[in-house]
């Protein structure tokens, strides 16, 4: 229901076949993500830094697709959108360098590959292992979380401007992103990336929430 409100209330379509949706978390209740996107239609590409929880979603046949190589997500992502396919693939990697990619093909080719995008990595709890920084690999940033949590944090905060920025950057081109309700706006917001919305309080985002923007 909330990917296909975002359709109609941001993209005034009812069929969202040929629309594609990019997010990230495969884990508890960000795992239903994959099926929704095929339930309304459209394709969904979902990032997951743990392969276990990637694993898992494509063995319940919640998932369709998974990849490592974002070469193949890219070509697969055009196809699915231009044949109008209901897809939904796991990429396994940080969704940093998905939505940094996306960024790059708008710069190379001029063309925009995705029309909605949220997140619902675990951002309440960002650093304890809800959210990974995209520098070092999972593996590494598992060890460092438990050897160094000061520079854990800190590659956090450097990671979320960066999501942020290529969001922005995306979104100033049409893309309607919406917040999930994972505090991943407010914490974007005191790691100092730029997500405060123009000419409002420091508590008003420039993206919506989906409980008060969607669901309502």
């Amino acid at each position: 229901l909330t990917v296909l409100n975002a359709g109609r209330r941001y993209l005034k379509a009812e069929d969202l076949s040929g629309k594609v949706f990019v997010t990230s978390g495969l884990g508890g209740m960000s795992g239903a993500q994959a099926k929704a996107a095929v339930i309304a239609g459209c394709v969904g590409i979902i990032a997951e830094v743990d392969e276990a929880a990637l694993l898992k979603r494509h063995k319940q046949g919640w998932l369709m697709e998974i990849s490592n190589n974002l070469d193949h997500c890219i070509a697969r992502l055009r196809d699915a959108r231009k044949n109008k396919i209901a897809l939904s693939l796991g990429y396994h990697g940080n969704v940093v360098d998905l939505w940094e990619r996306l960024v790059y093909e708008l710069d190379t080719t001029g063309e925009l590959l995705v029309d909605l995008g949220s997140d619902q990595t675990s951002c309440h709890n960002p650093f304890s292992g809800g959210y990974y920084p995209v520098q070092p690999g999972f593996e590494e940033a598992k060890q460092l979380l438990s050897t160094n949590p000061g520079k854990f944090r800190t590659l956090v905060q450097e990671s979320l401007k960066r999501h942020v920025a290529a969001i922005n950057r995306l979104a100033d081109k049409g893309m309607f992103f919406w917040d999930y309700g994972n505090a991943f706006l407010l914490e974007a917001q005191r790691a100092g990336a730029d997500v405060q919305k123009r000419g409002a309080n420091k508590t008003e985002f420039r993206y919506p929430s989906y409980v008060q923007h969607i669901m309502g």
